[in-house]
């Protein structure tokens, strides 16, 4: 073998030599990931409210909107956004085109589960608090918030995952994330089994660690409750 090395086939200097790349490739994903997730959360909210206490007809557009981005890959929608952009006058570098990608992509999947979690929440404590004269902020922050987020964690932080490794659609417009990295890597090297192996170990890092901050804050979410219940 041409690439046997001290006995074995694979190189794991190569993970020091290219290590720098690799972590600059993770934090762009970092970046991406956060702001995109954000994004796409704070839109899926507004969505979801709309759909929910909103006017009927805007609720058939938003309906729309959440059929058509969800019926379409995500590889489709960043072409269109990235070079489909400079044909109606949007030119986007890389990155803002990546980030604005995975908001768009994500804000009906956050929808759903917002307008899912709203759902939950029982008409009857919402009008209990209304008949108690509680102001209509306080049975959002003690009554709906609490109930939402409860039924909302798991299914967000669940998708937050899936769209942690949809960034590496990113590469197909240049943003230099993680797949770019490991790309340029192994196309340096031929190490492709380095390149794959670092590029798997990254990504499951990542998940499990948005994991963890997810069980945290259910943990978080159901003693606050229990709190509040109590009281």
């Amino acid at each position: 073998m041409a690439r046997e090395k001290n006995g074995l086939l694979m190189e794991f200097d190569l993970f020091i030599q290219y290590g720098p790349m690799l972590l600059t490739g993770l934090k762009n994903t970092v970046l991406c990931w956060i702001t995109g997730a954000a994004g796409g959360m704070t839109l899926g909210f507004f969505i979801a409210a709309v759909m929910h206490y909103g006017p009927r007809s805007i609720r058939y557009v938003l309906r729309a909107y959440i059929e058509v981005i969800r019926g379409t890959p995500f590889l489709i929608q960043l072409f269109i956004l990235y070079y489909g952009g400079p044909y109606v006058g949007i030119r986007l570098d890389p990155v803002p085109a990546g980030i604005l990608g995975l908001v768009v992509y994500g804000s009906p999947y956050y929808a759903e589960i917002f307008r899912a979690g709203l759902q939950a929440v029982p008409h009857g404590m919402v009008e209990a608090g209304r008949a108690m004269a509680l102001p209509e902020f306080t049975i959002l922050r003690r009554i709906v918030l609490p109930i939402l987020m409860v039924s909302s964690v798991p299914p967000l932080t669940n998708f937050s995952i899936i769209l942690t490794k949809e960034t590496a659609i990113l590469s197909i417009v240049t943003v230099p994330e993680l797949l770019y990295q490991v790309q340029t890597m192994s196309a340096e090297t031929f190490a492709y089994v380095e390149a794959i192996l670092a590029l798997a170990l990254f990504y499951w890092g990542l998940v499990e660690l948005i994991s963890l901050v997810g069980r945290k804050f259910e943990q978080k979410t159901n003693a606050f409750l229990l709190r509040e219940s109590s009281s």
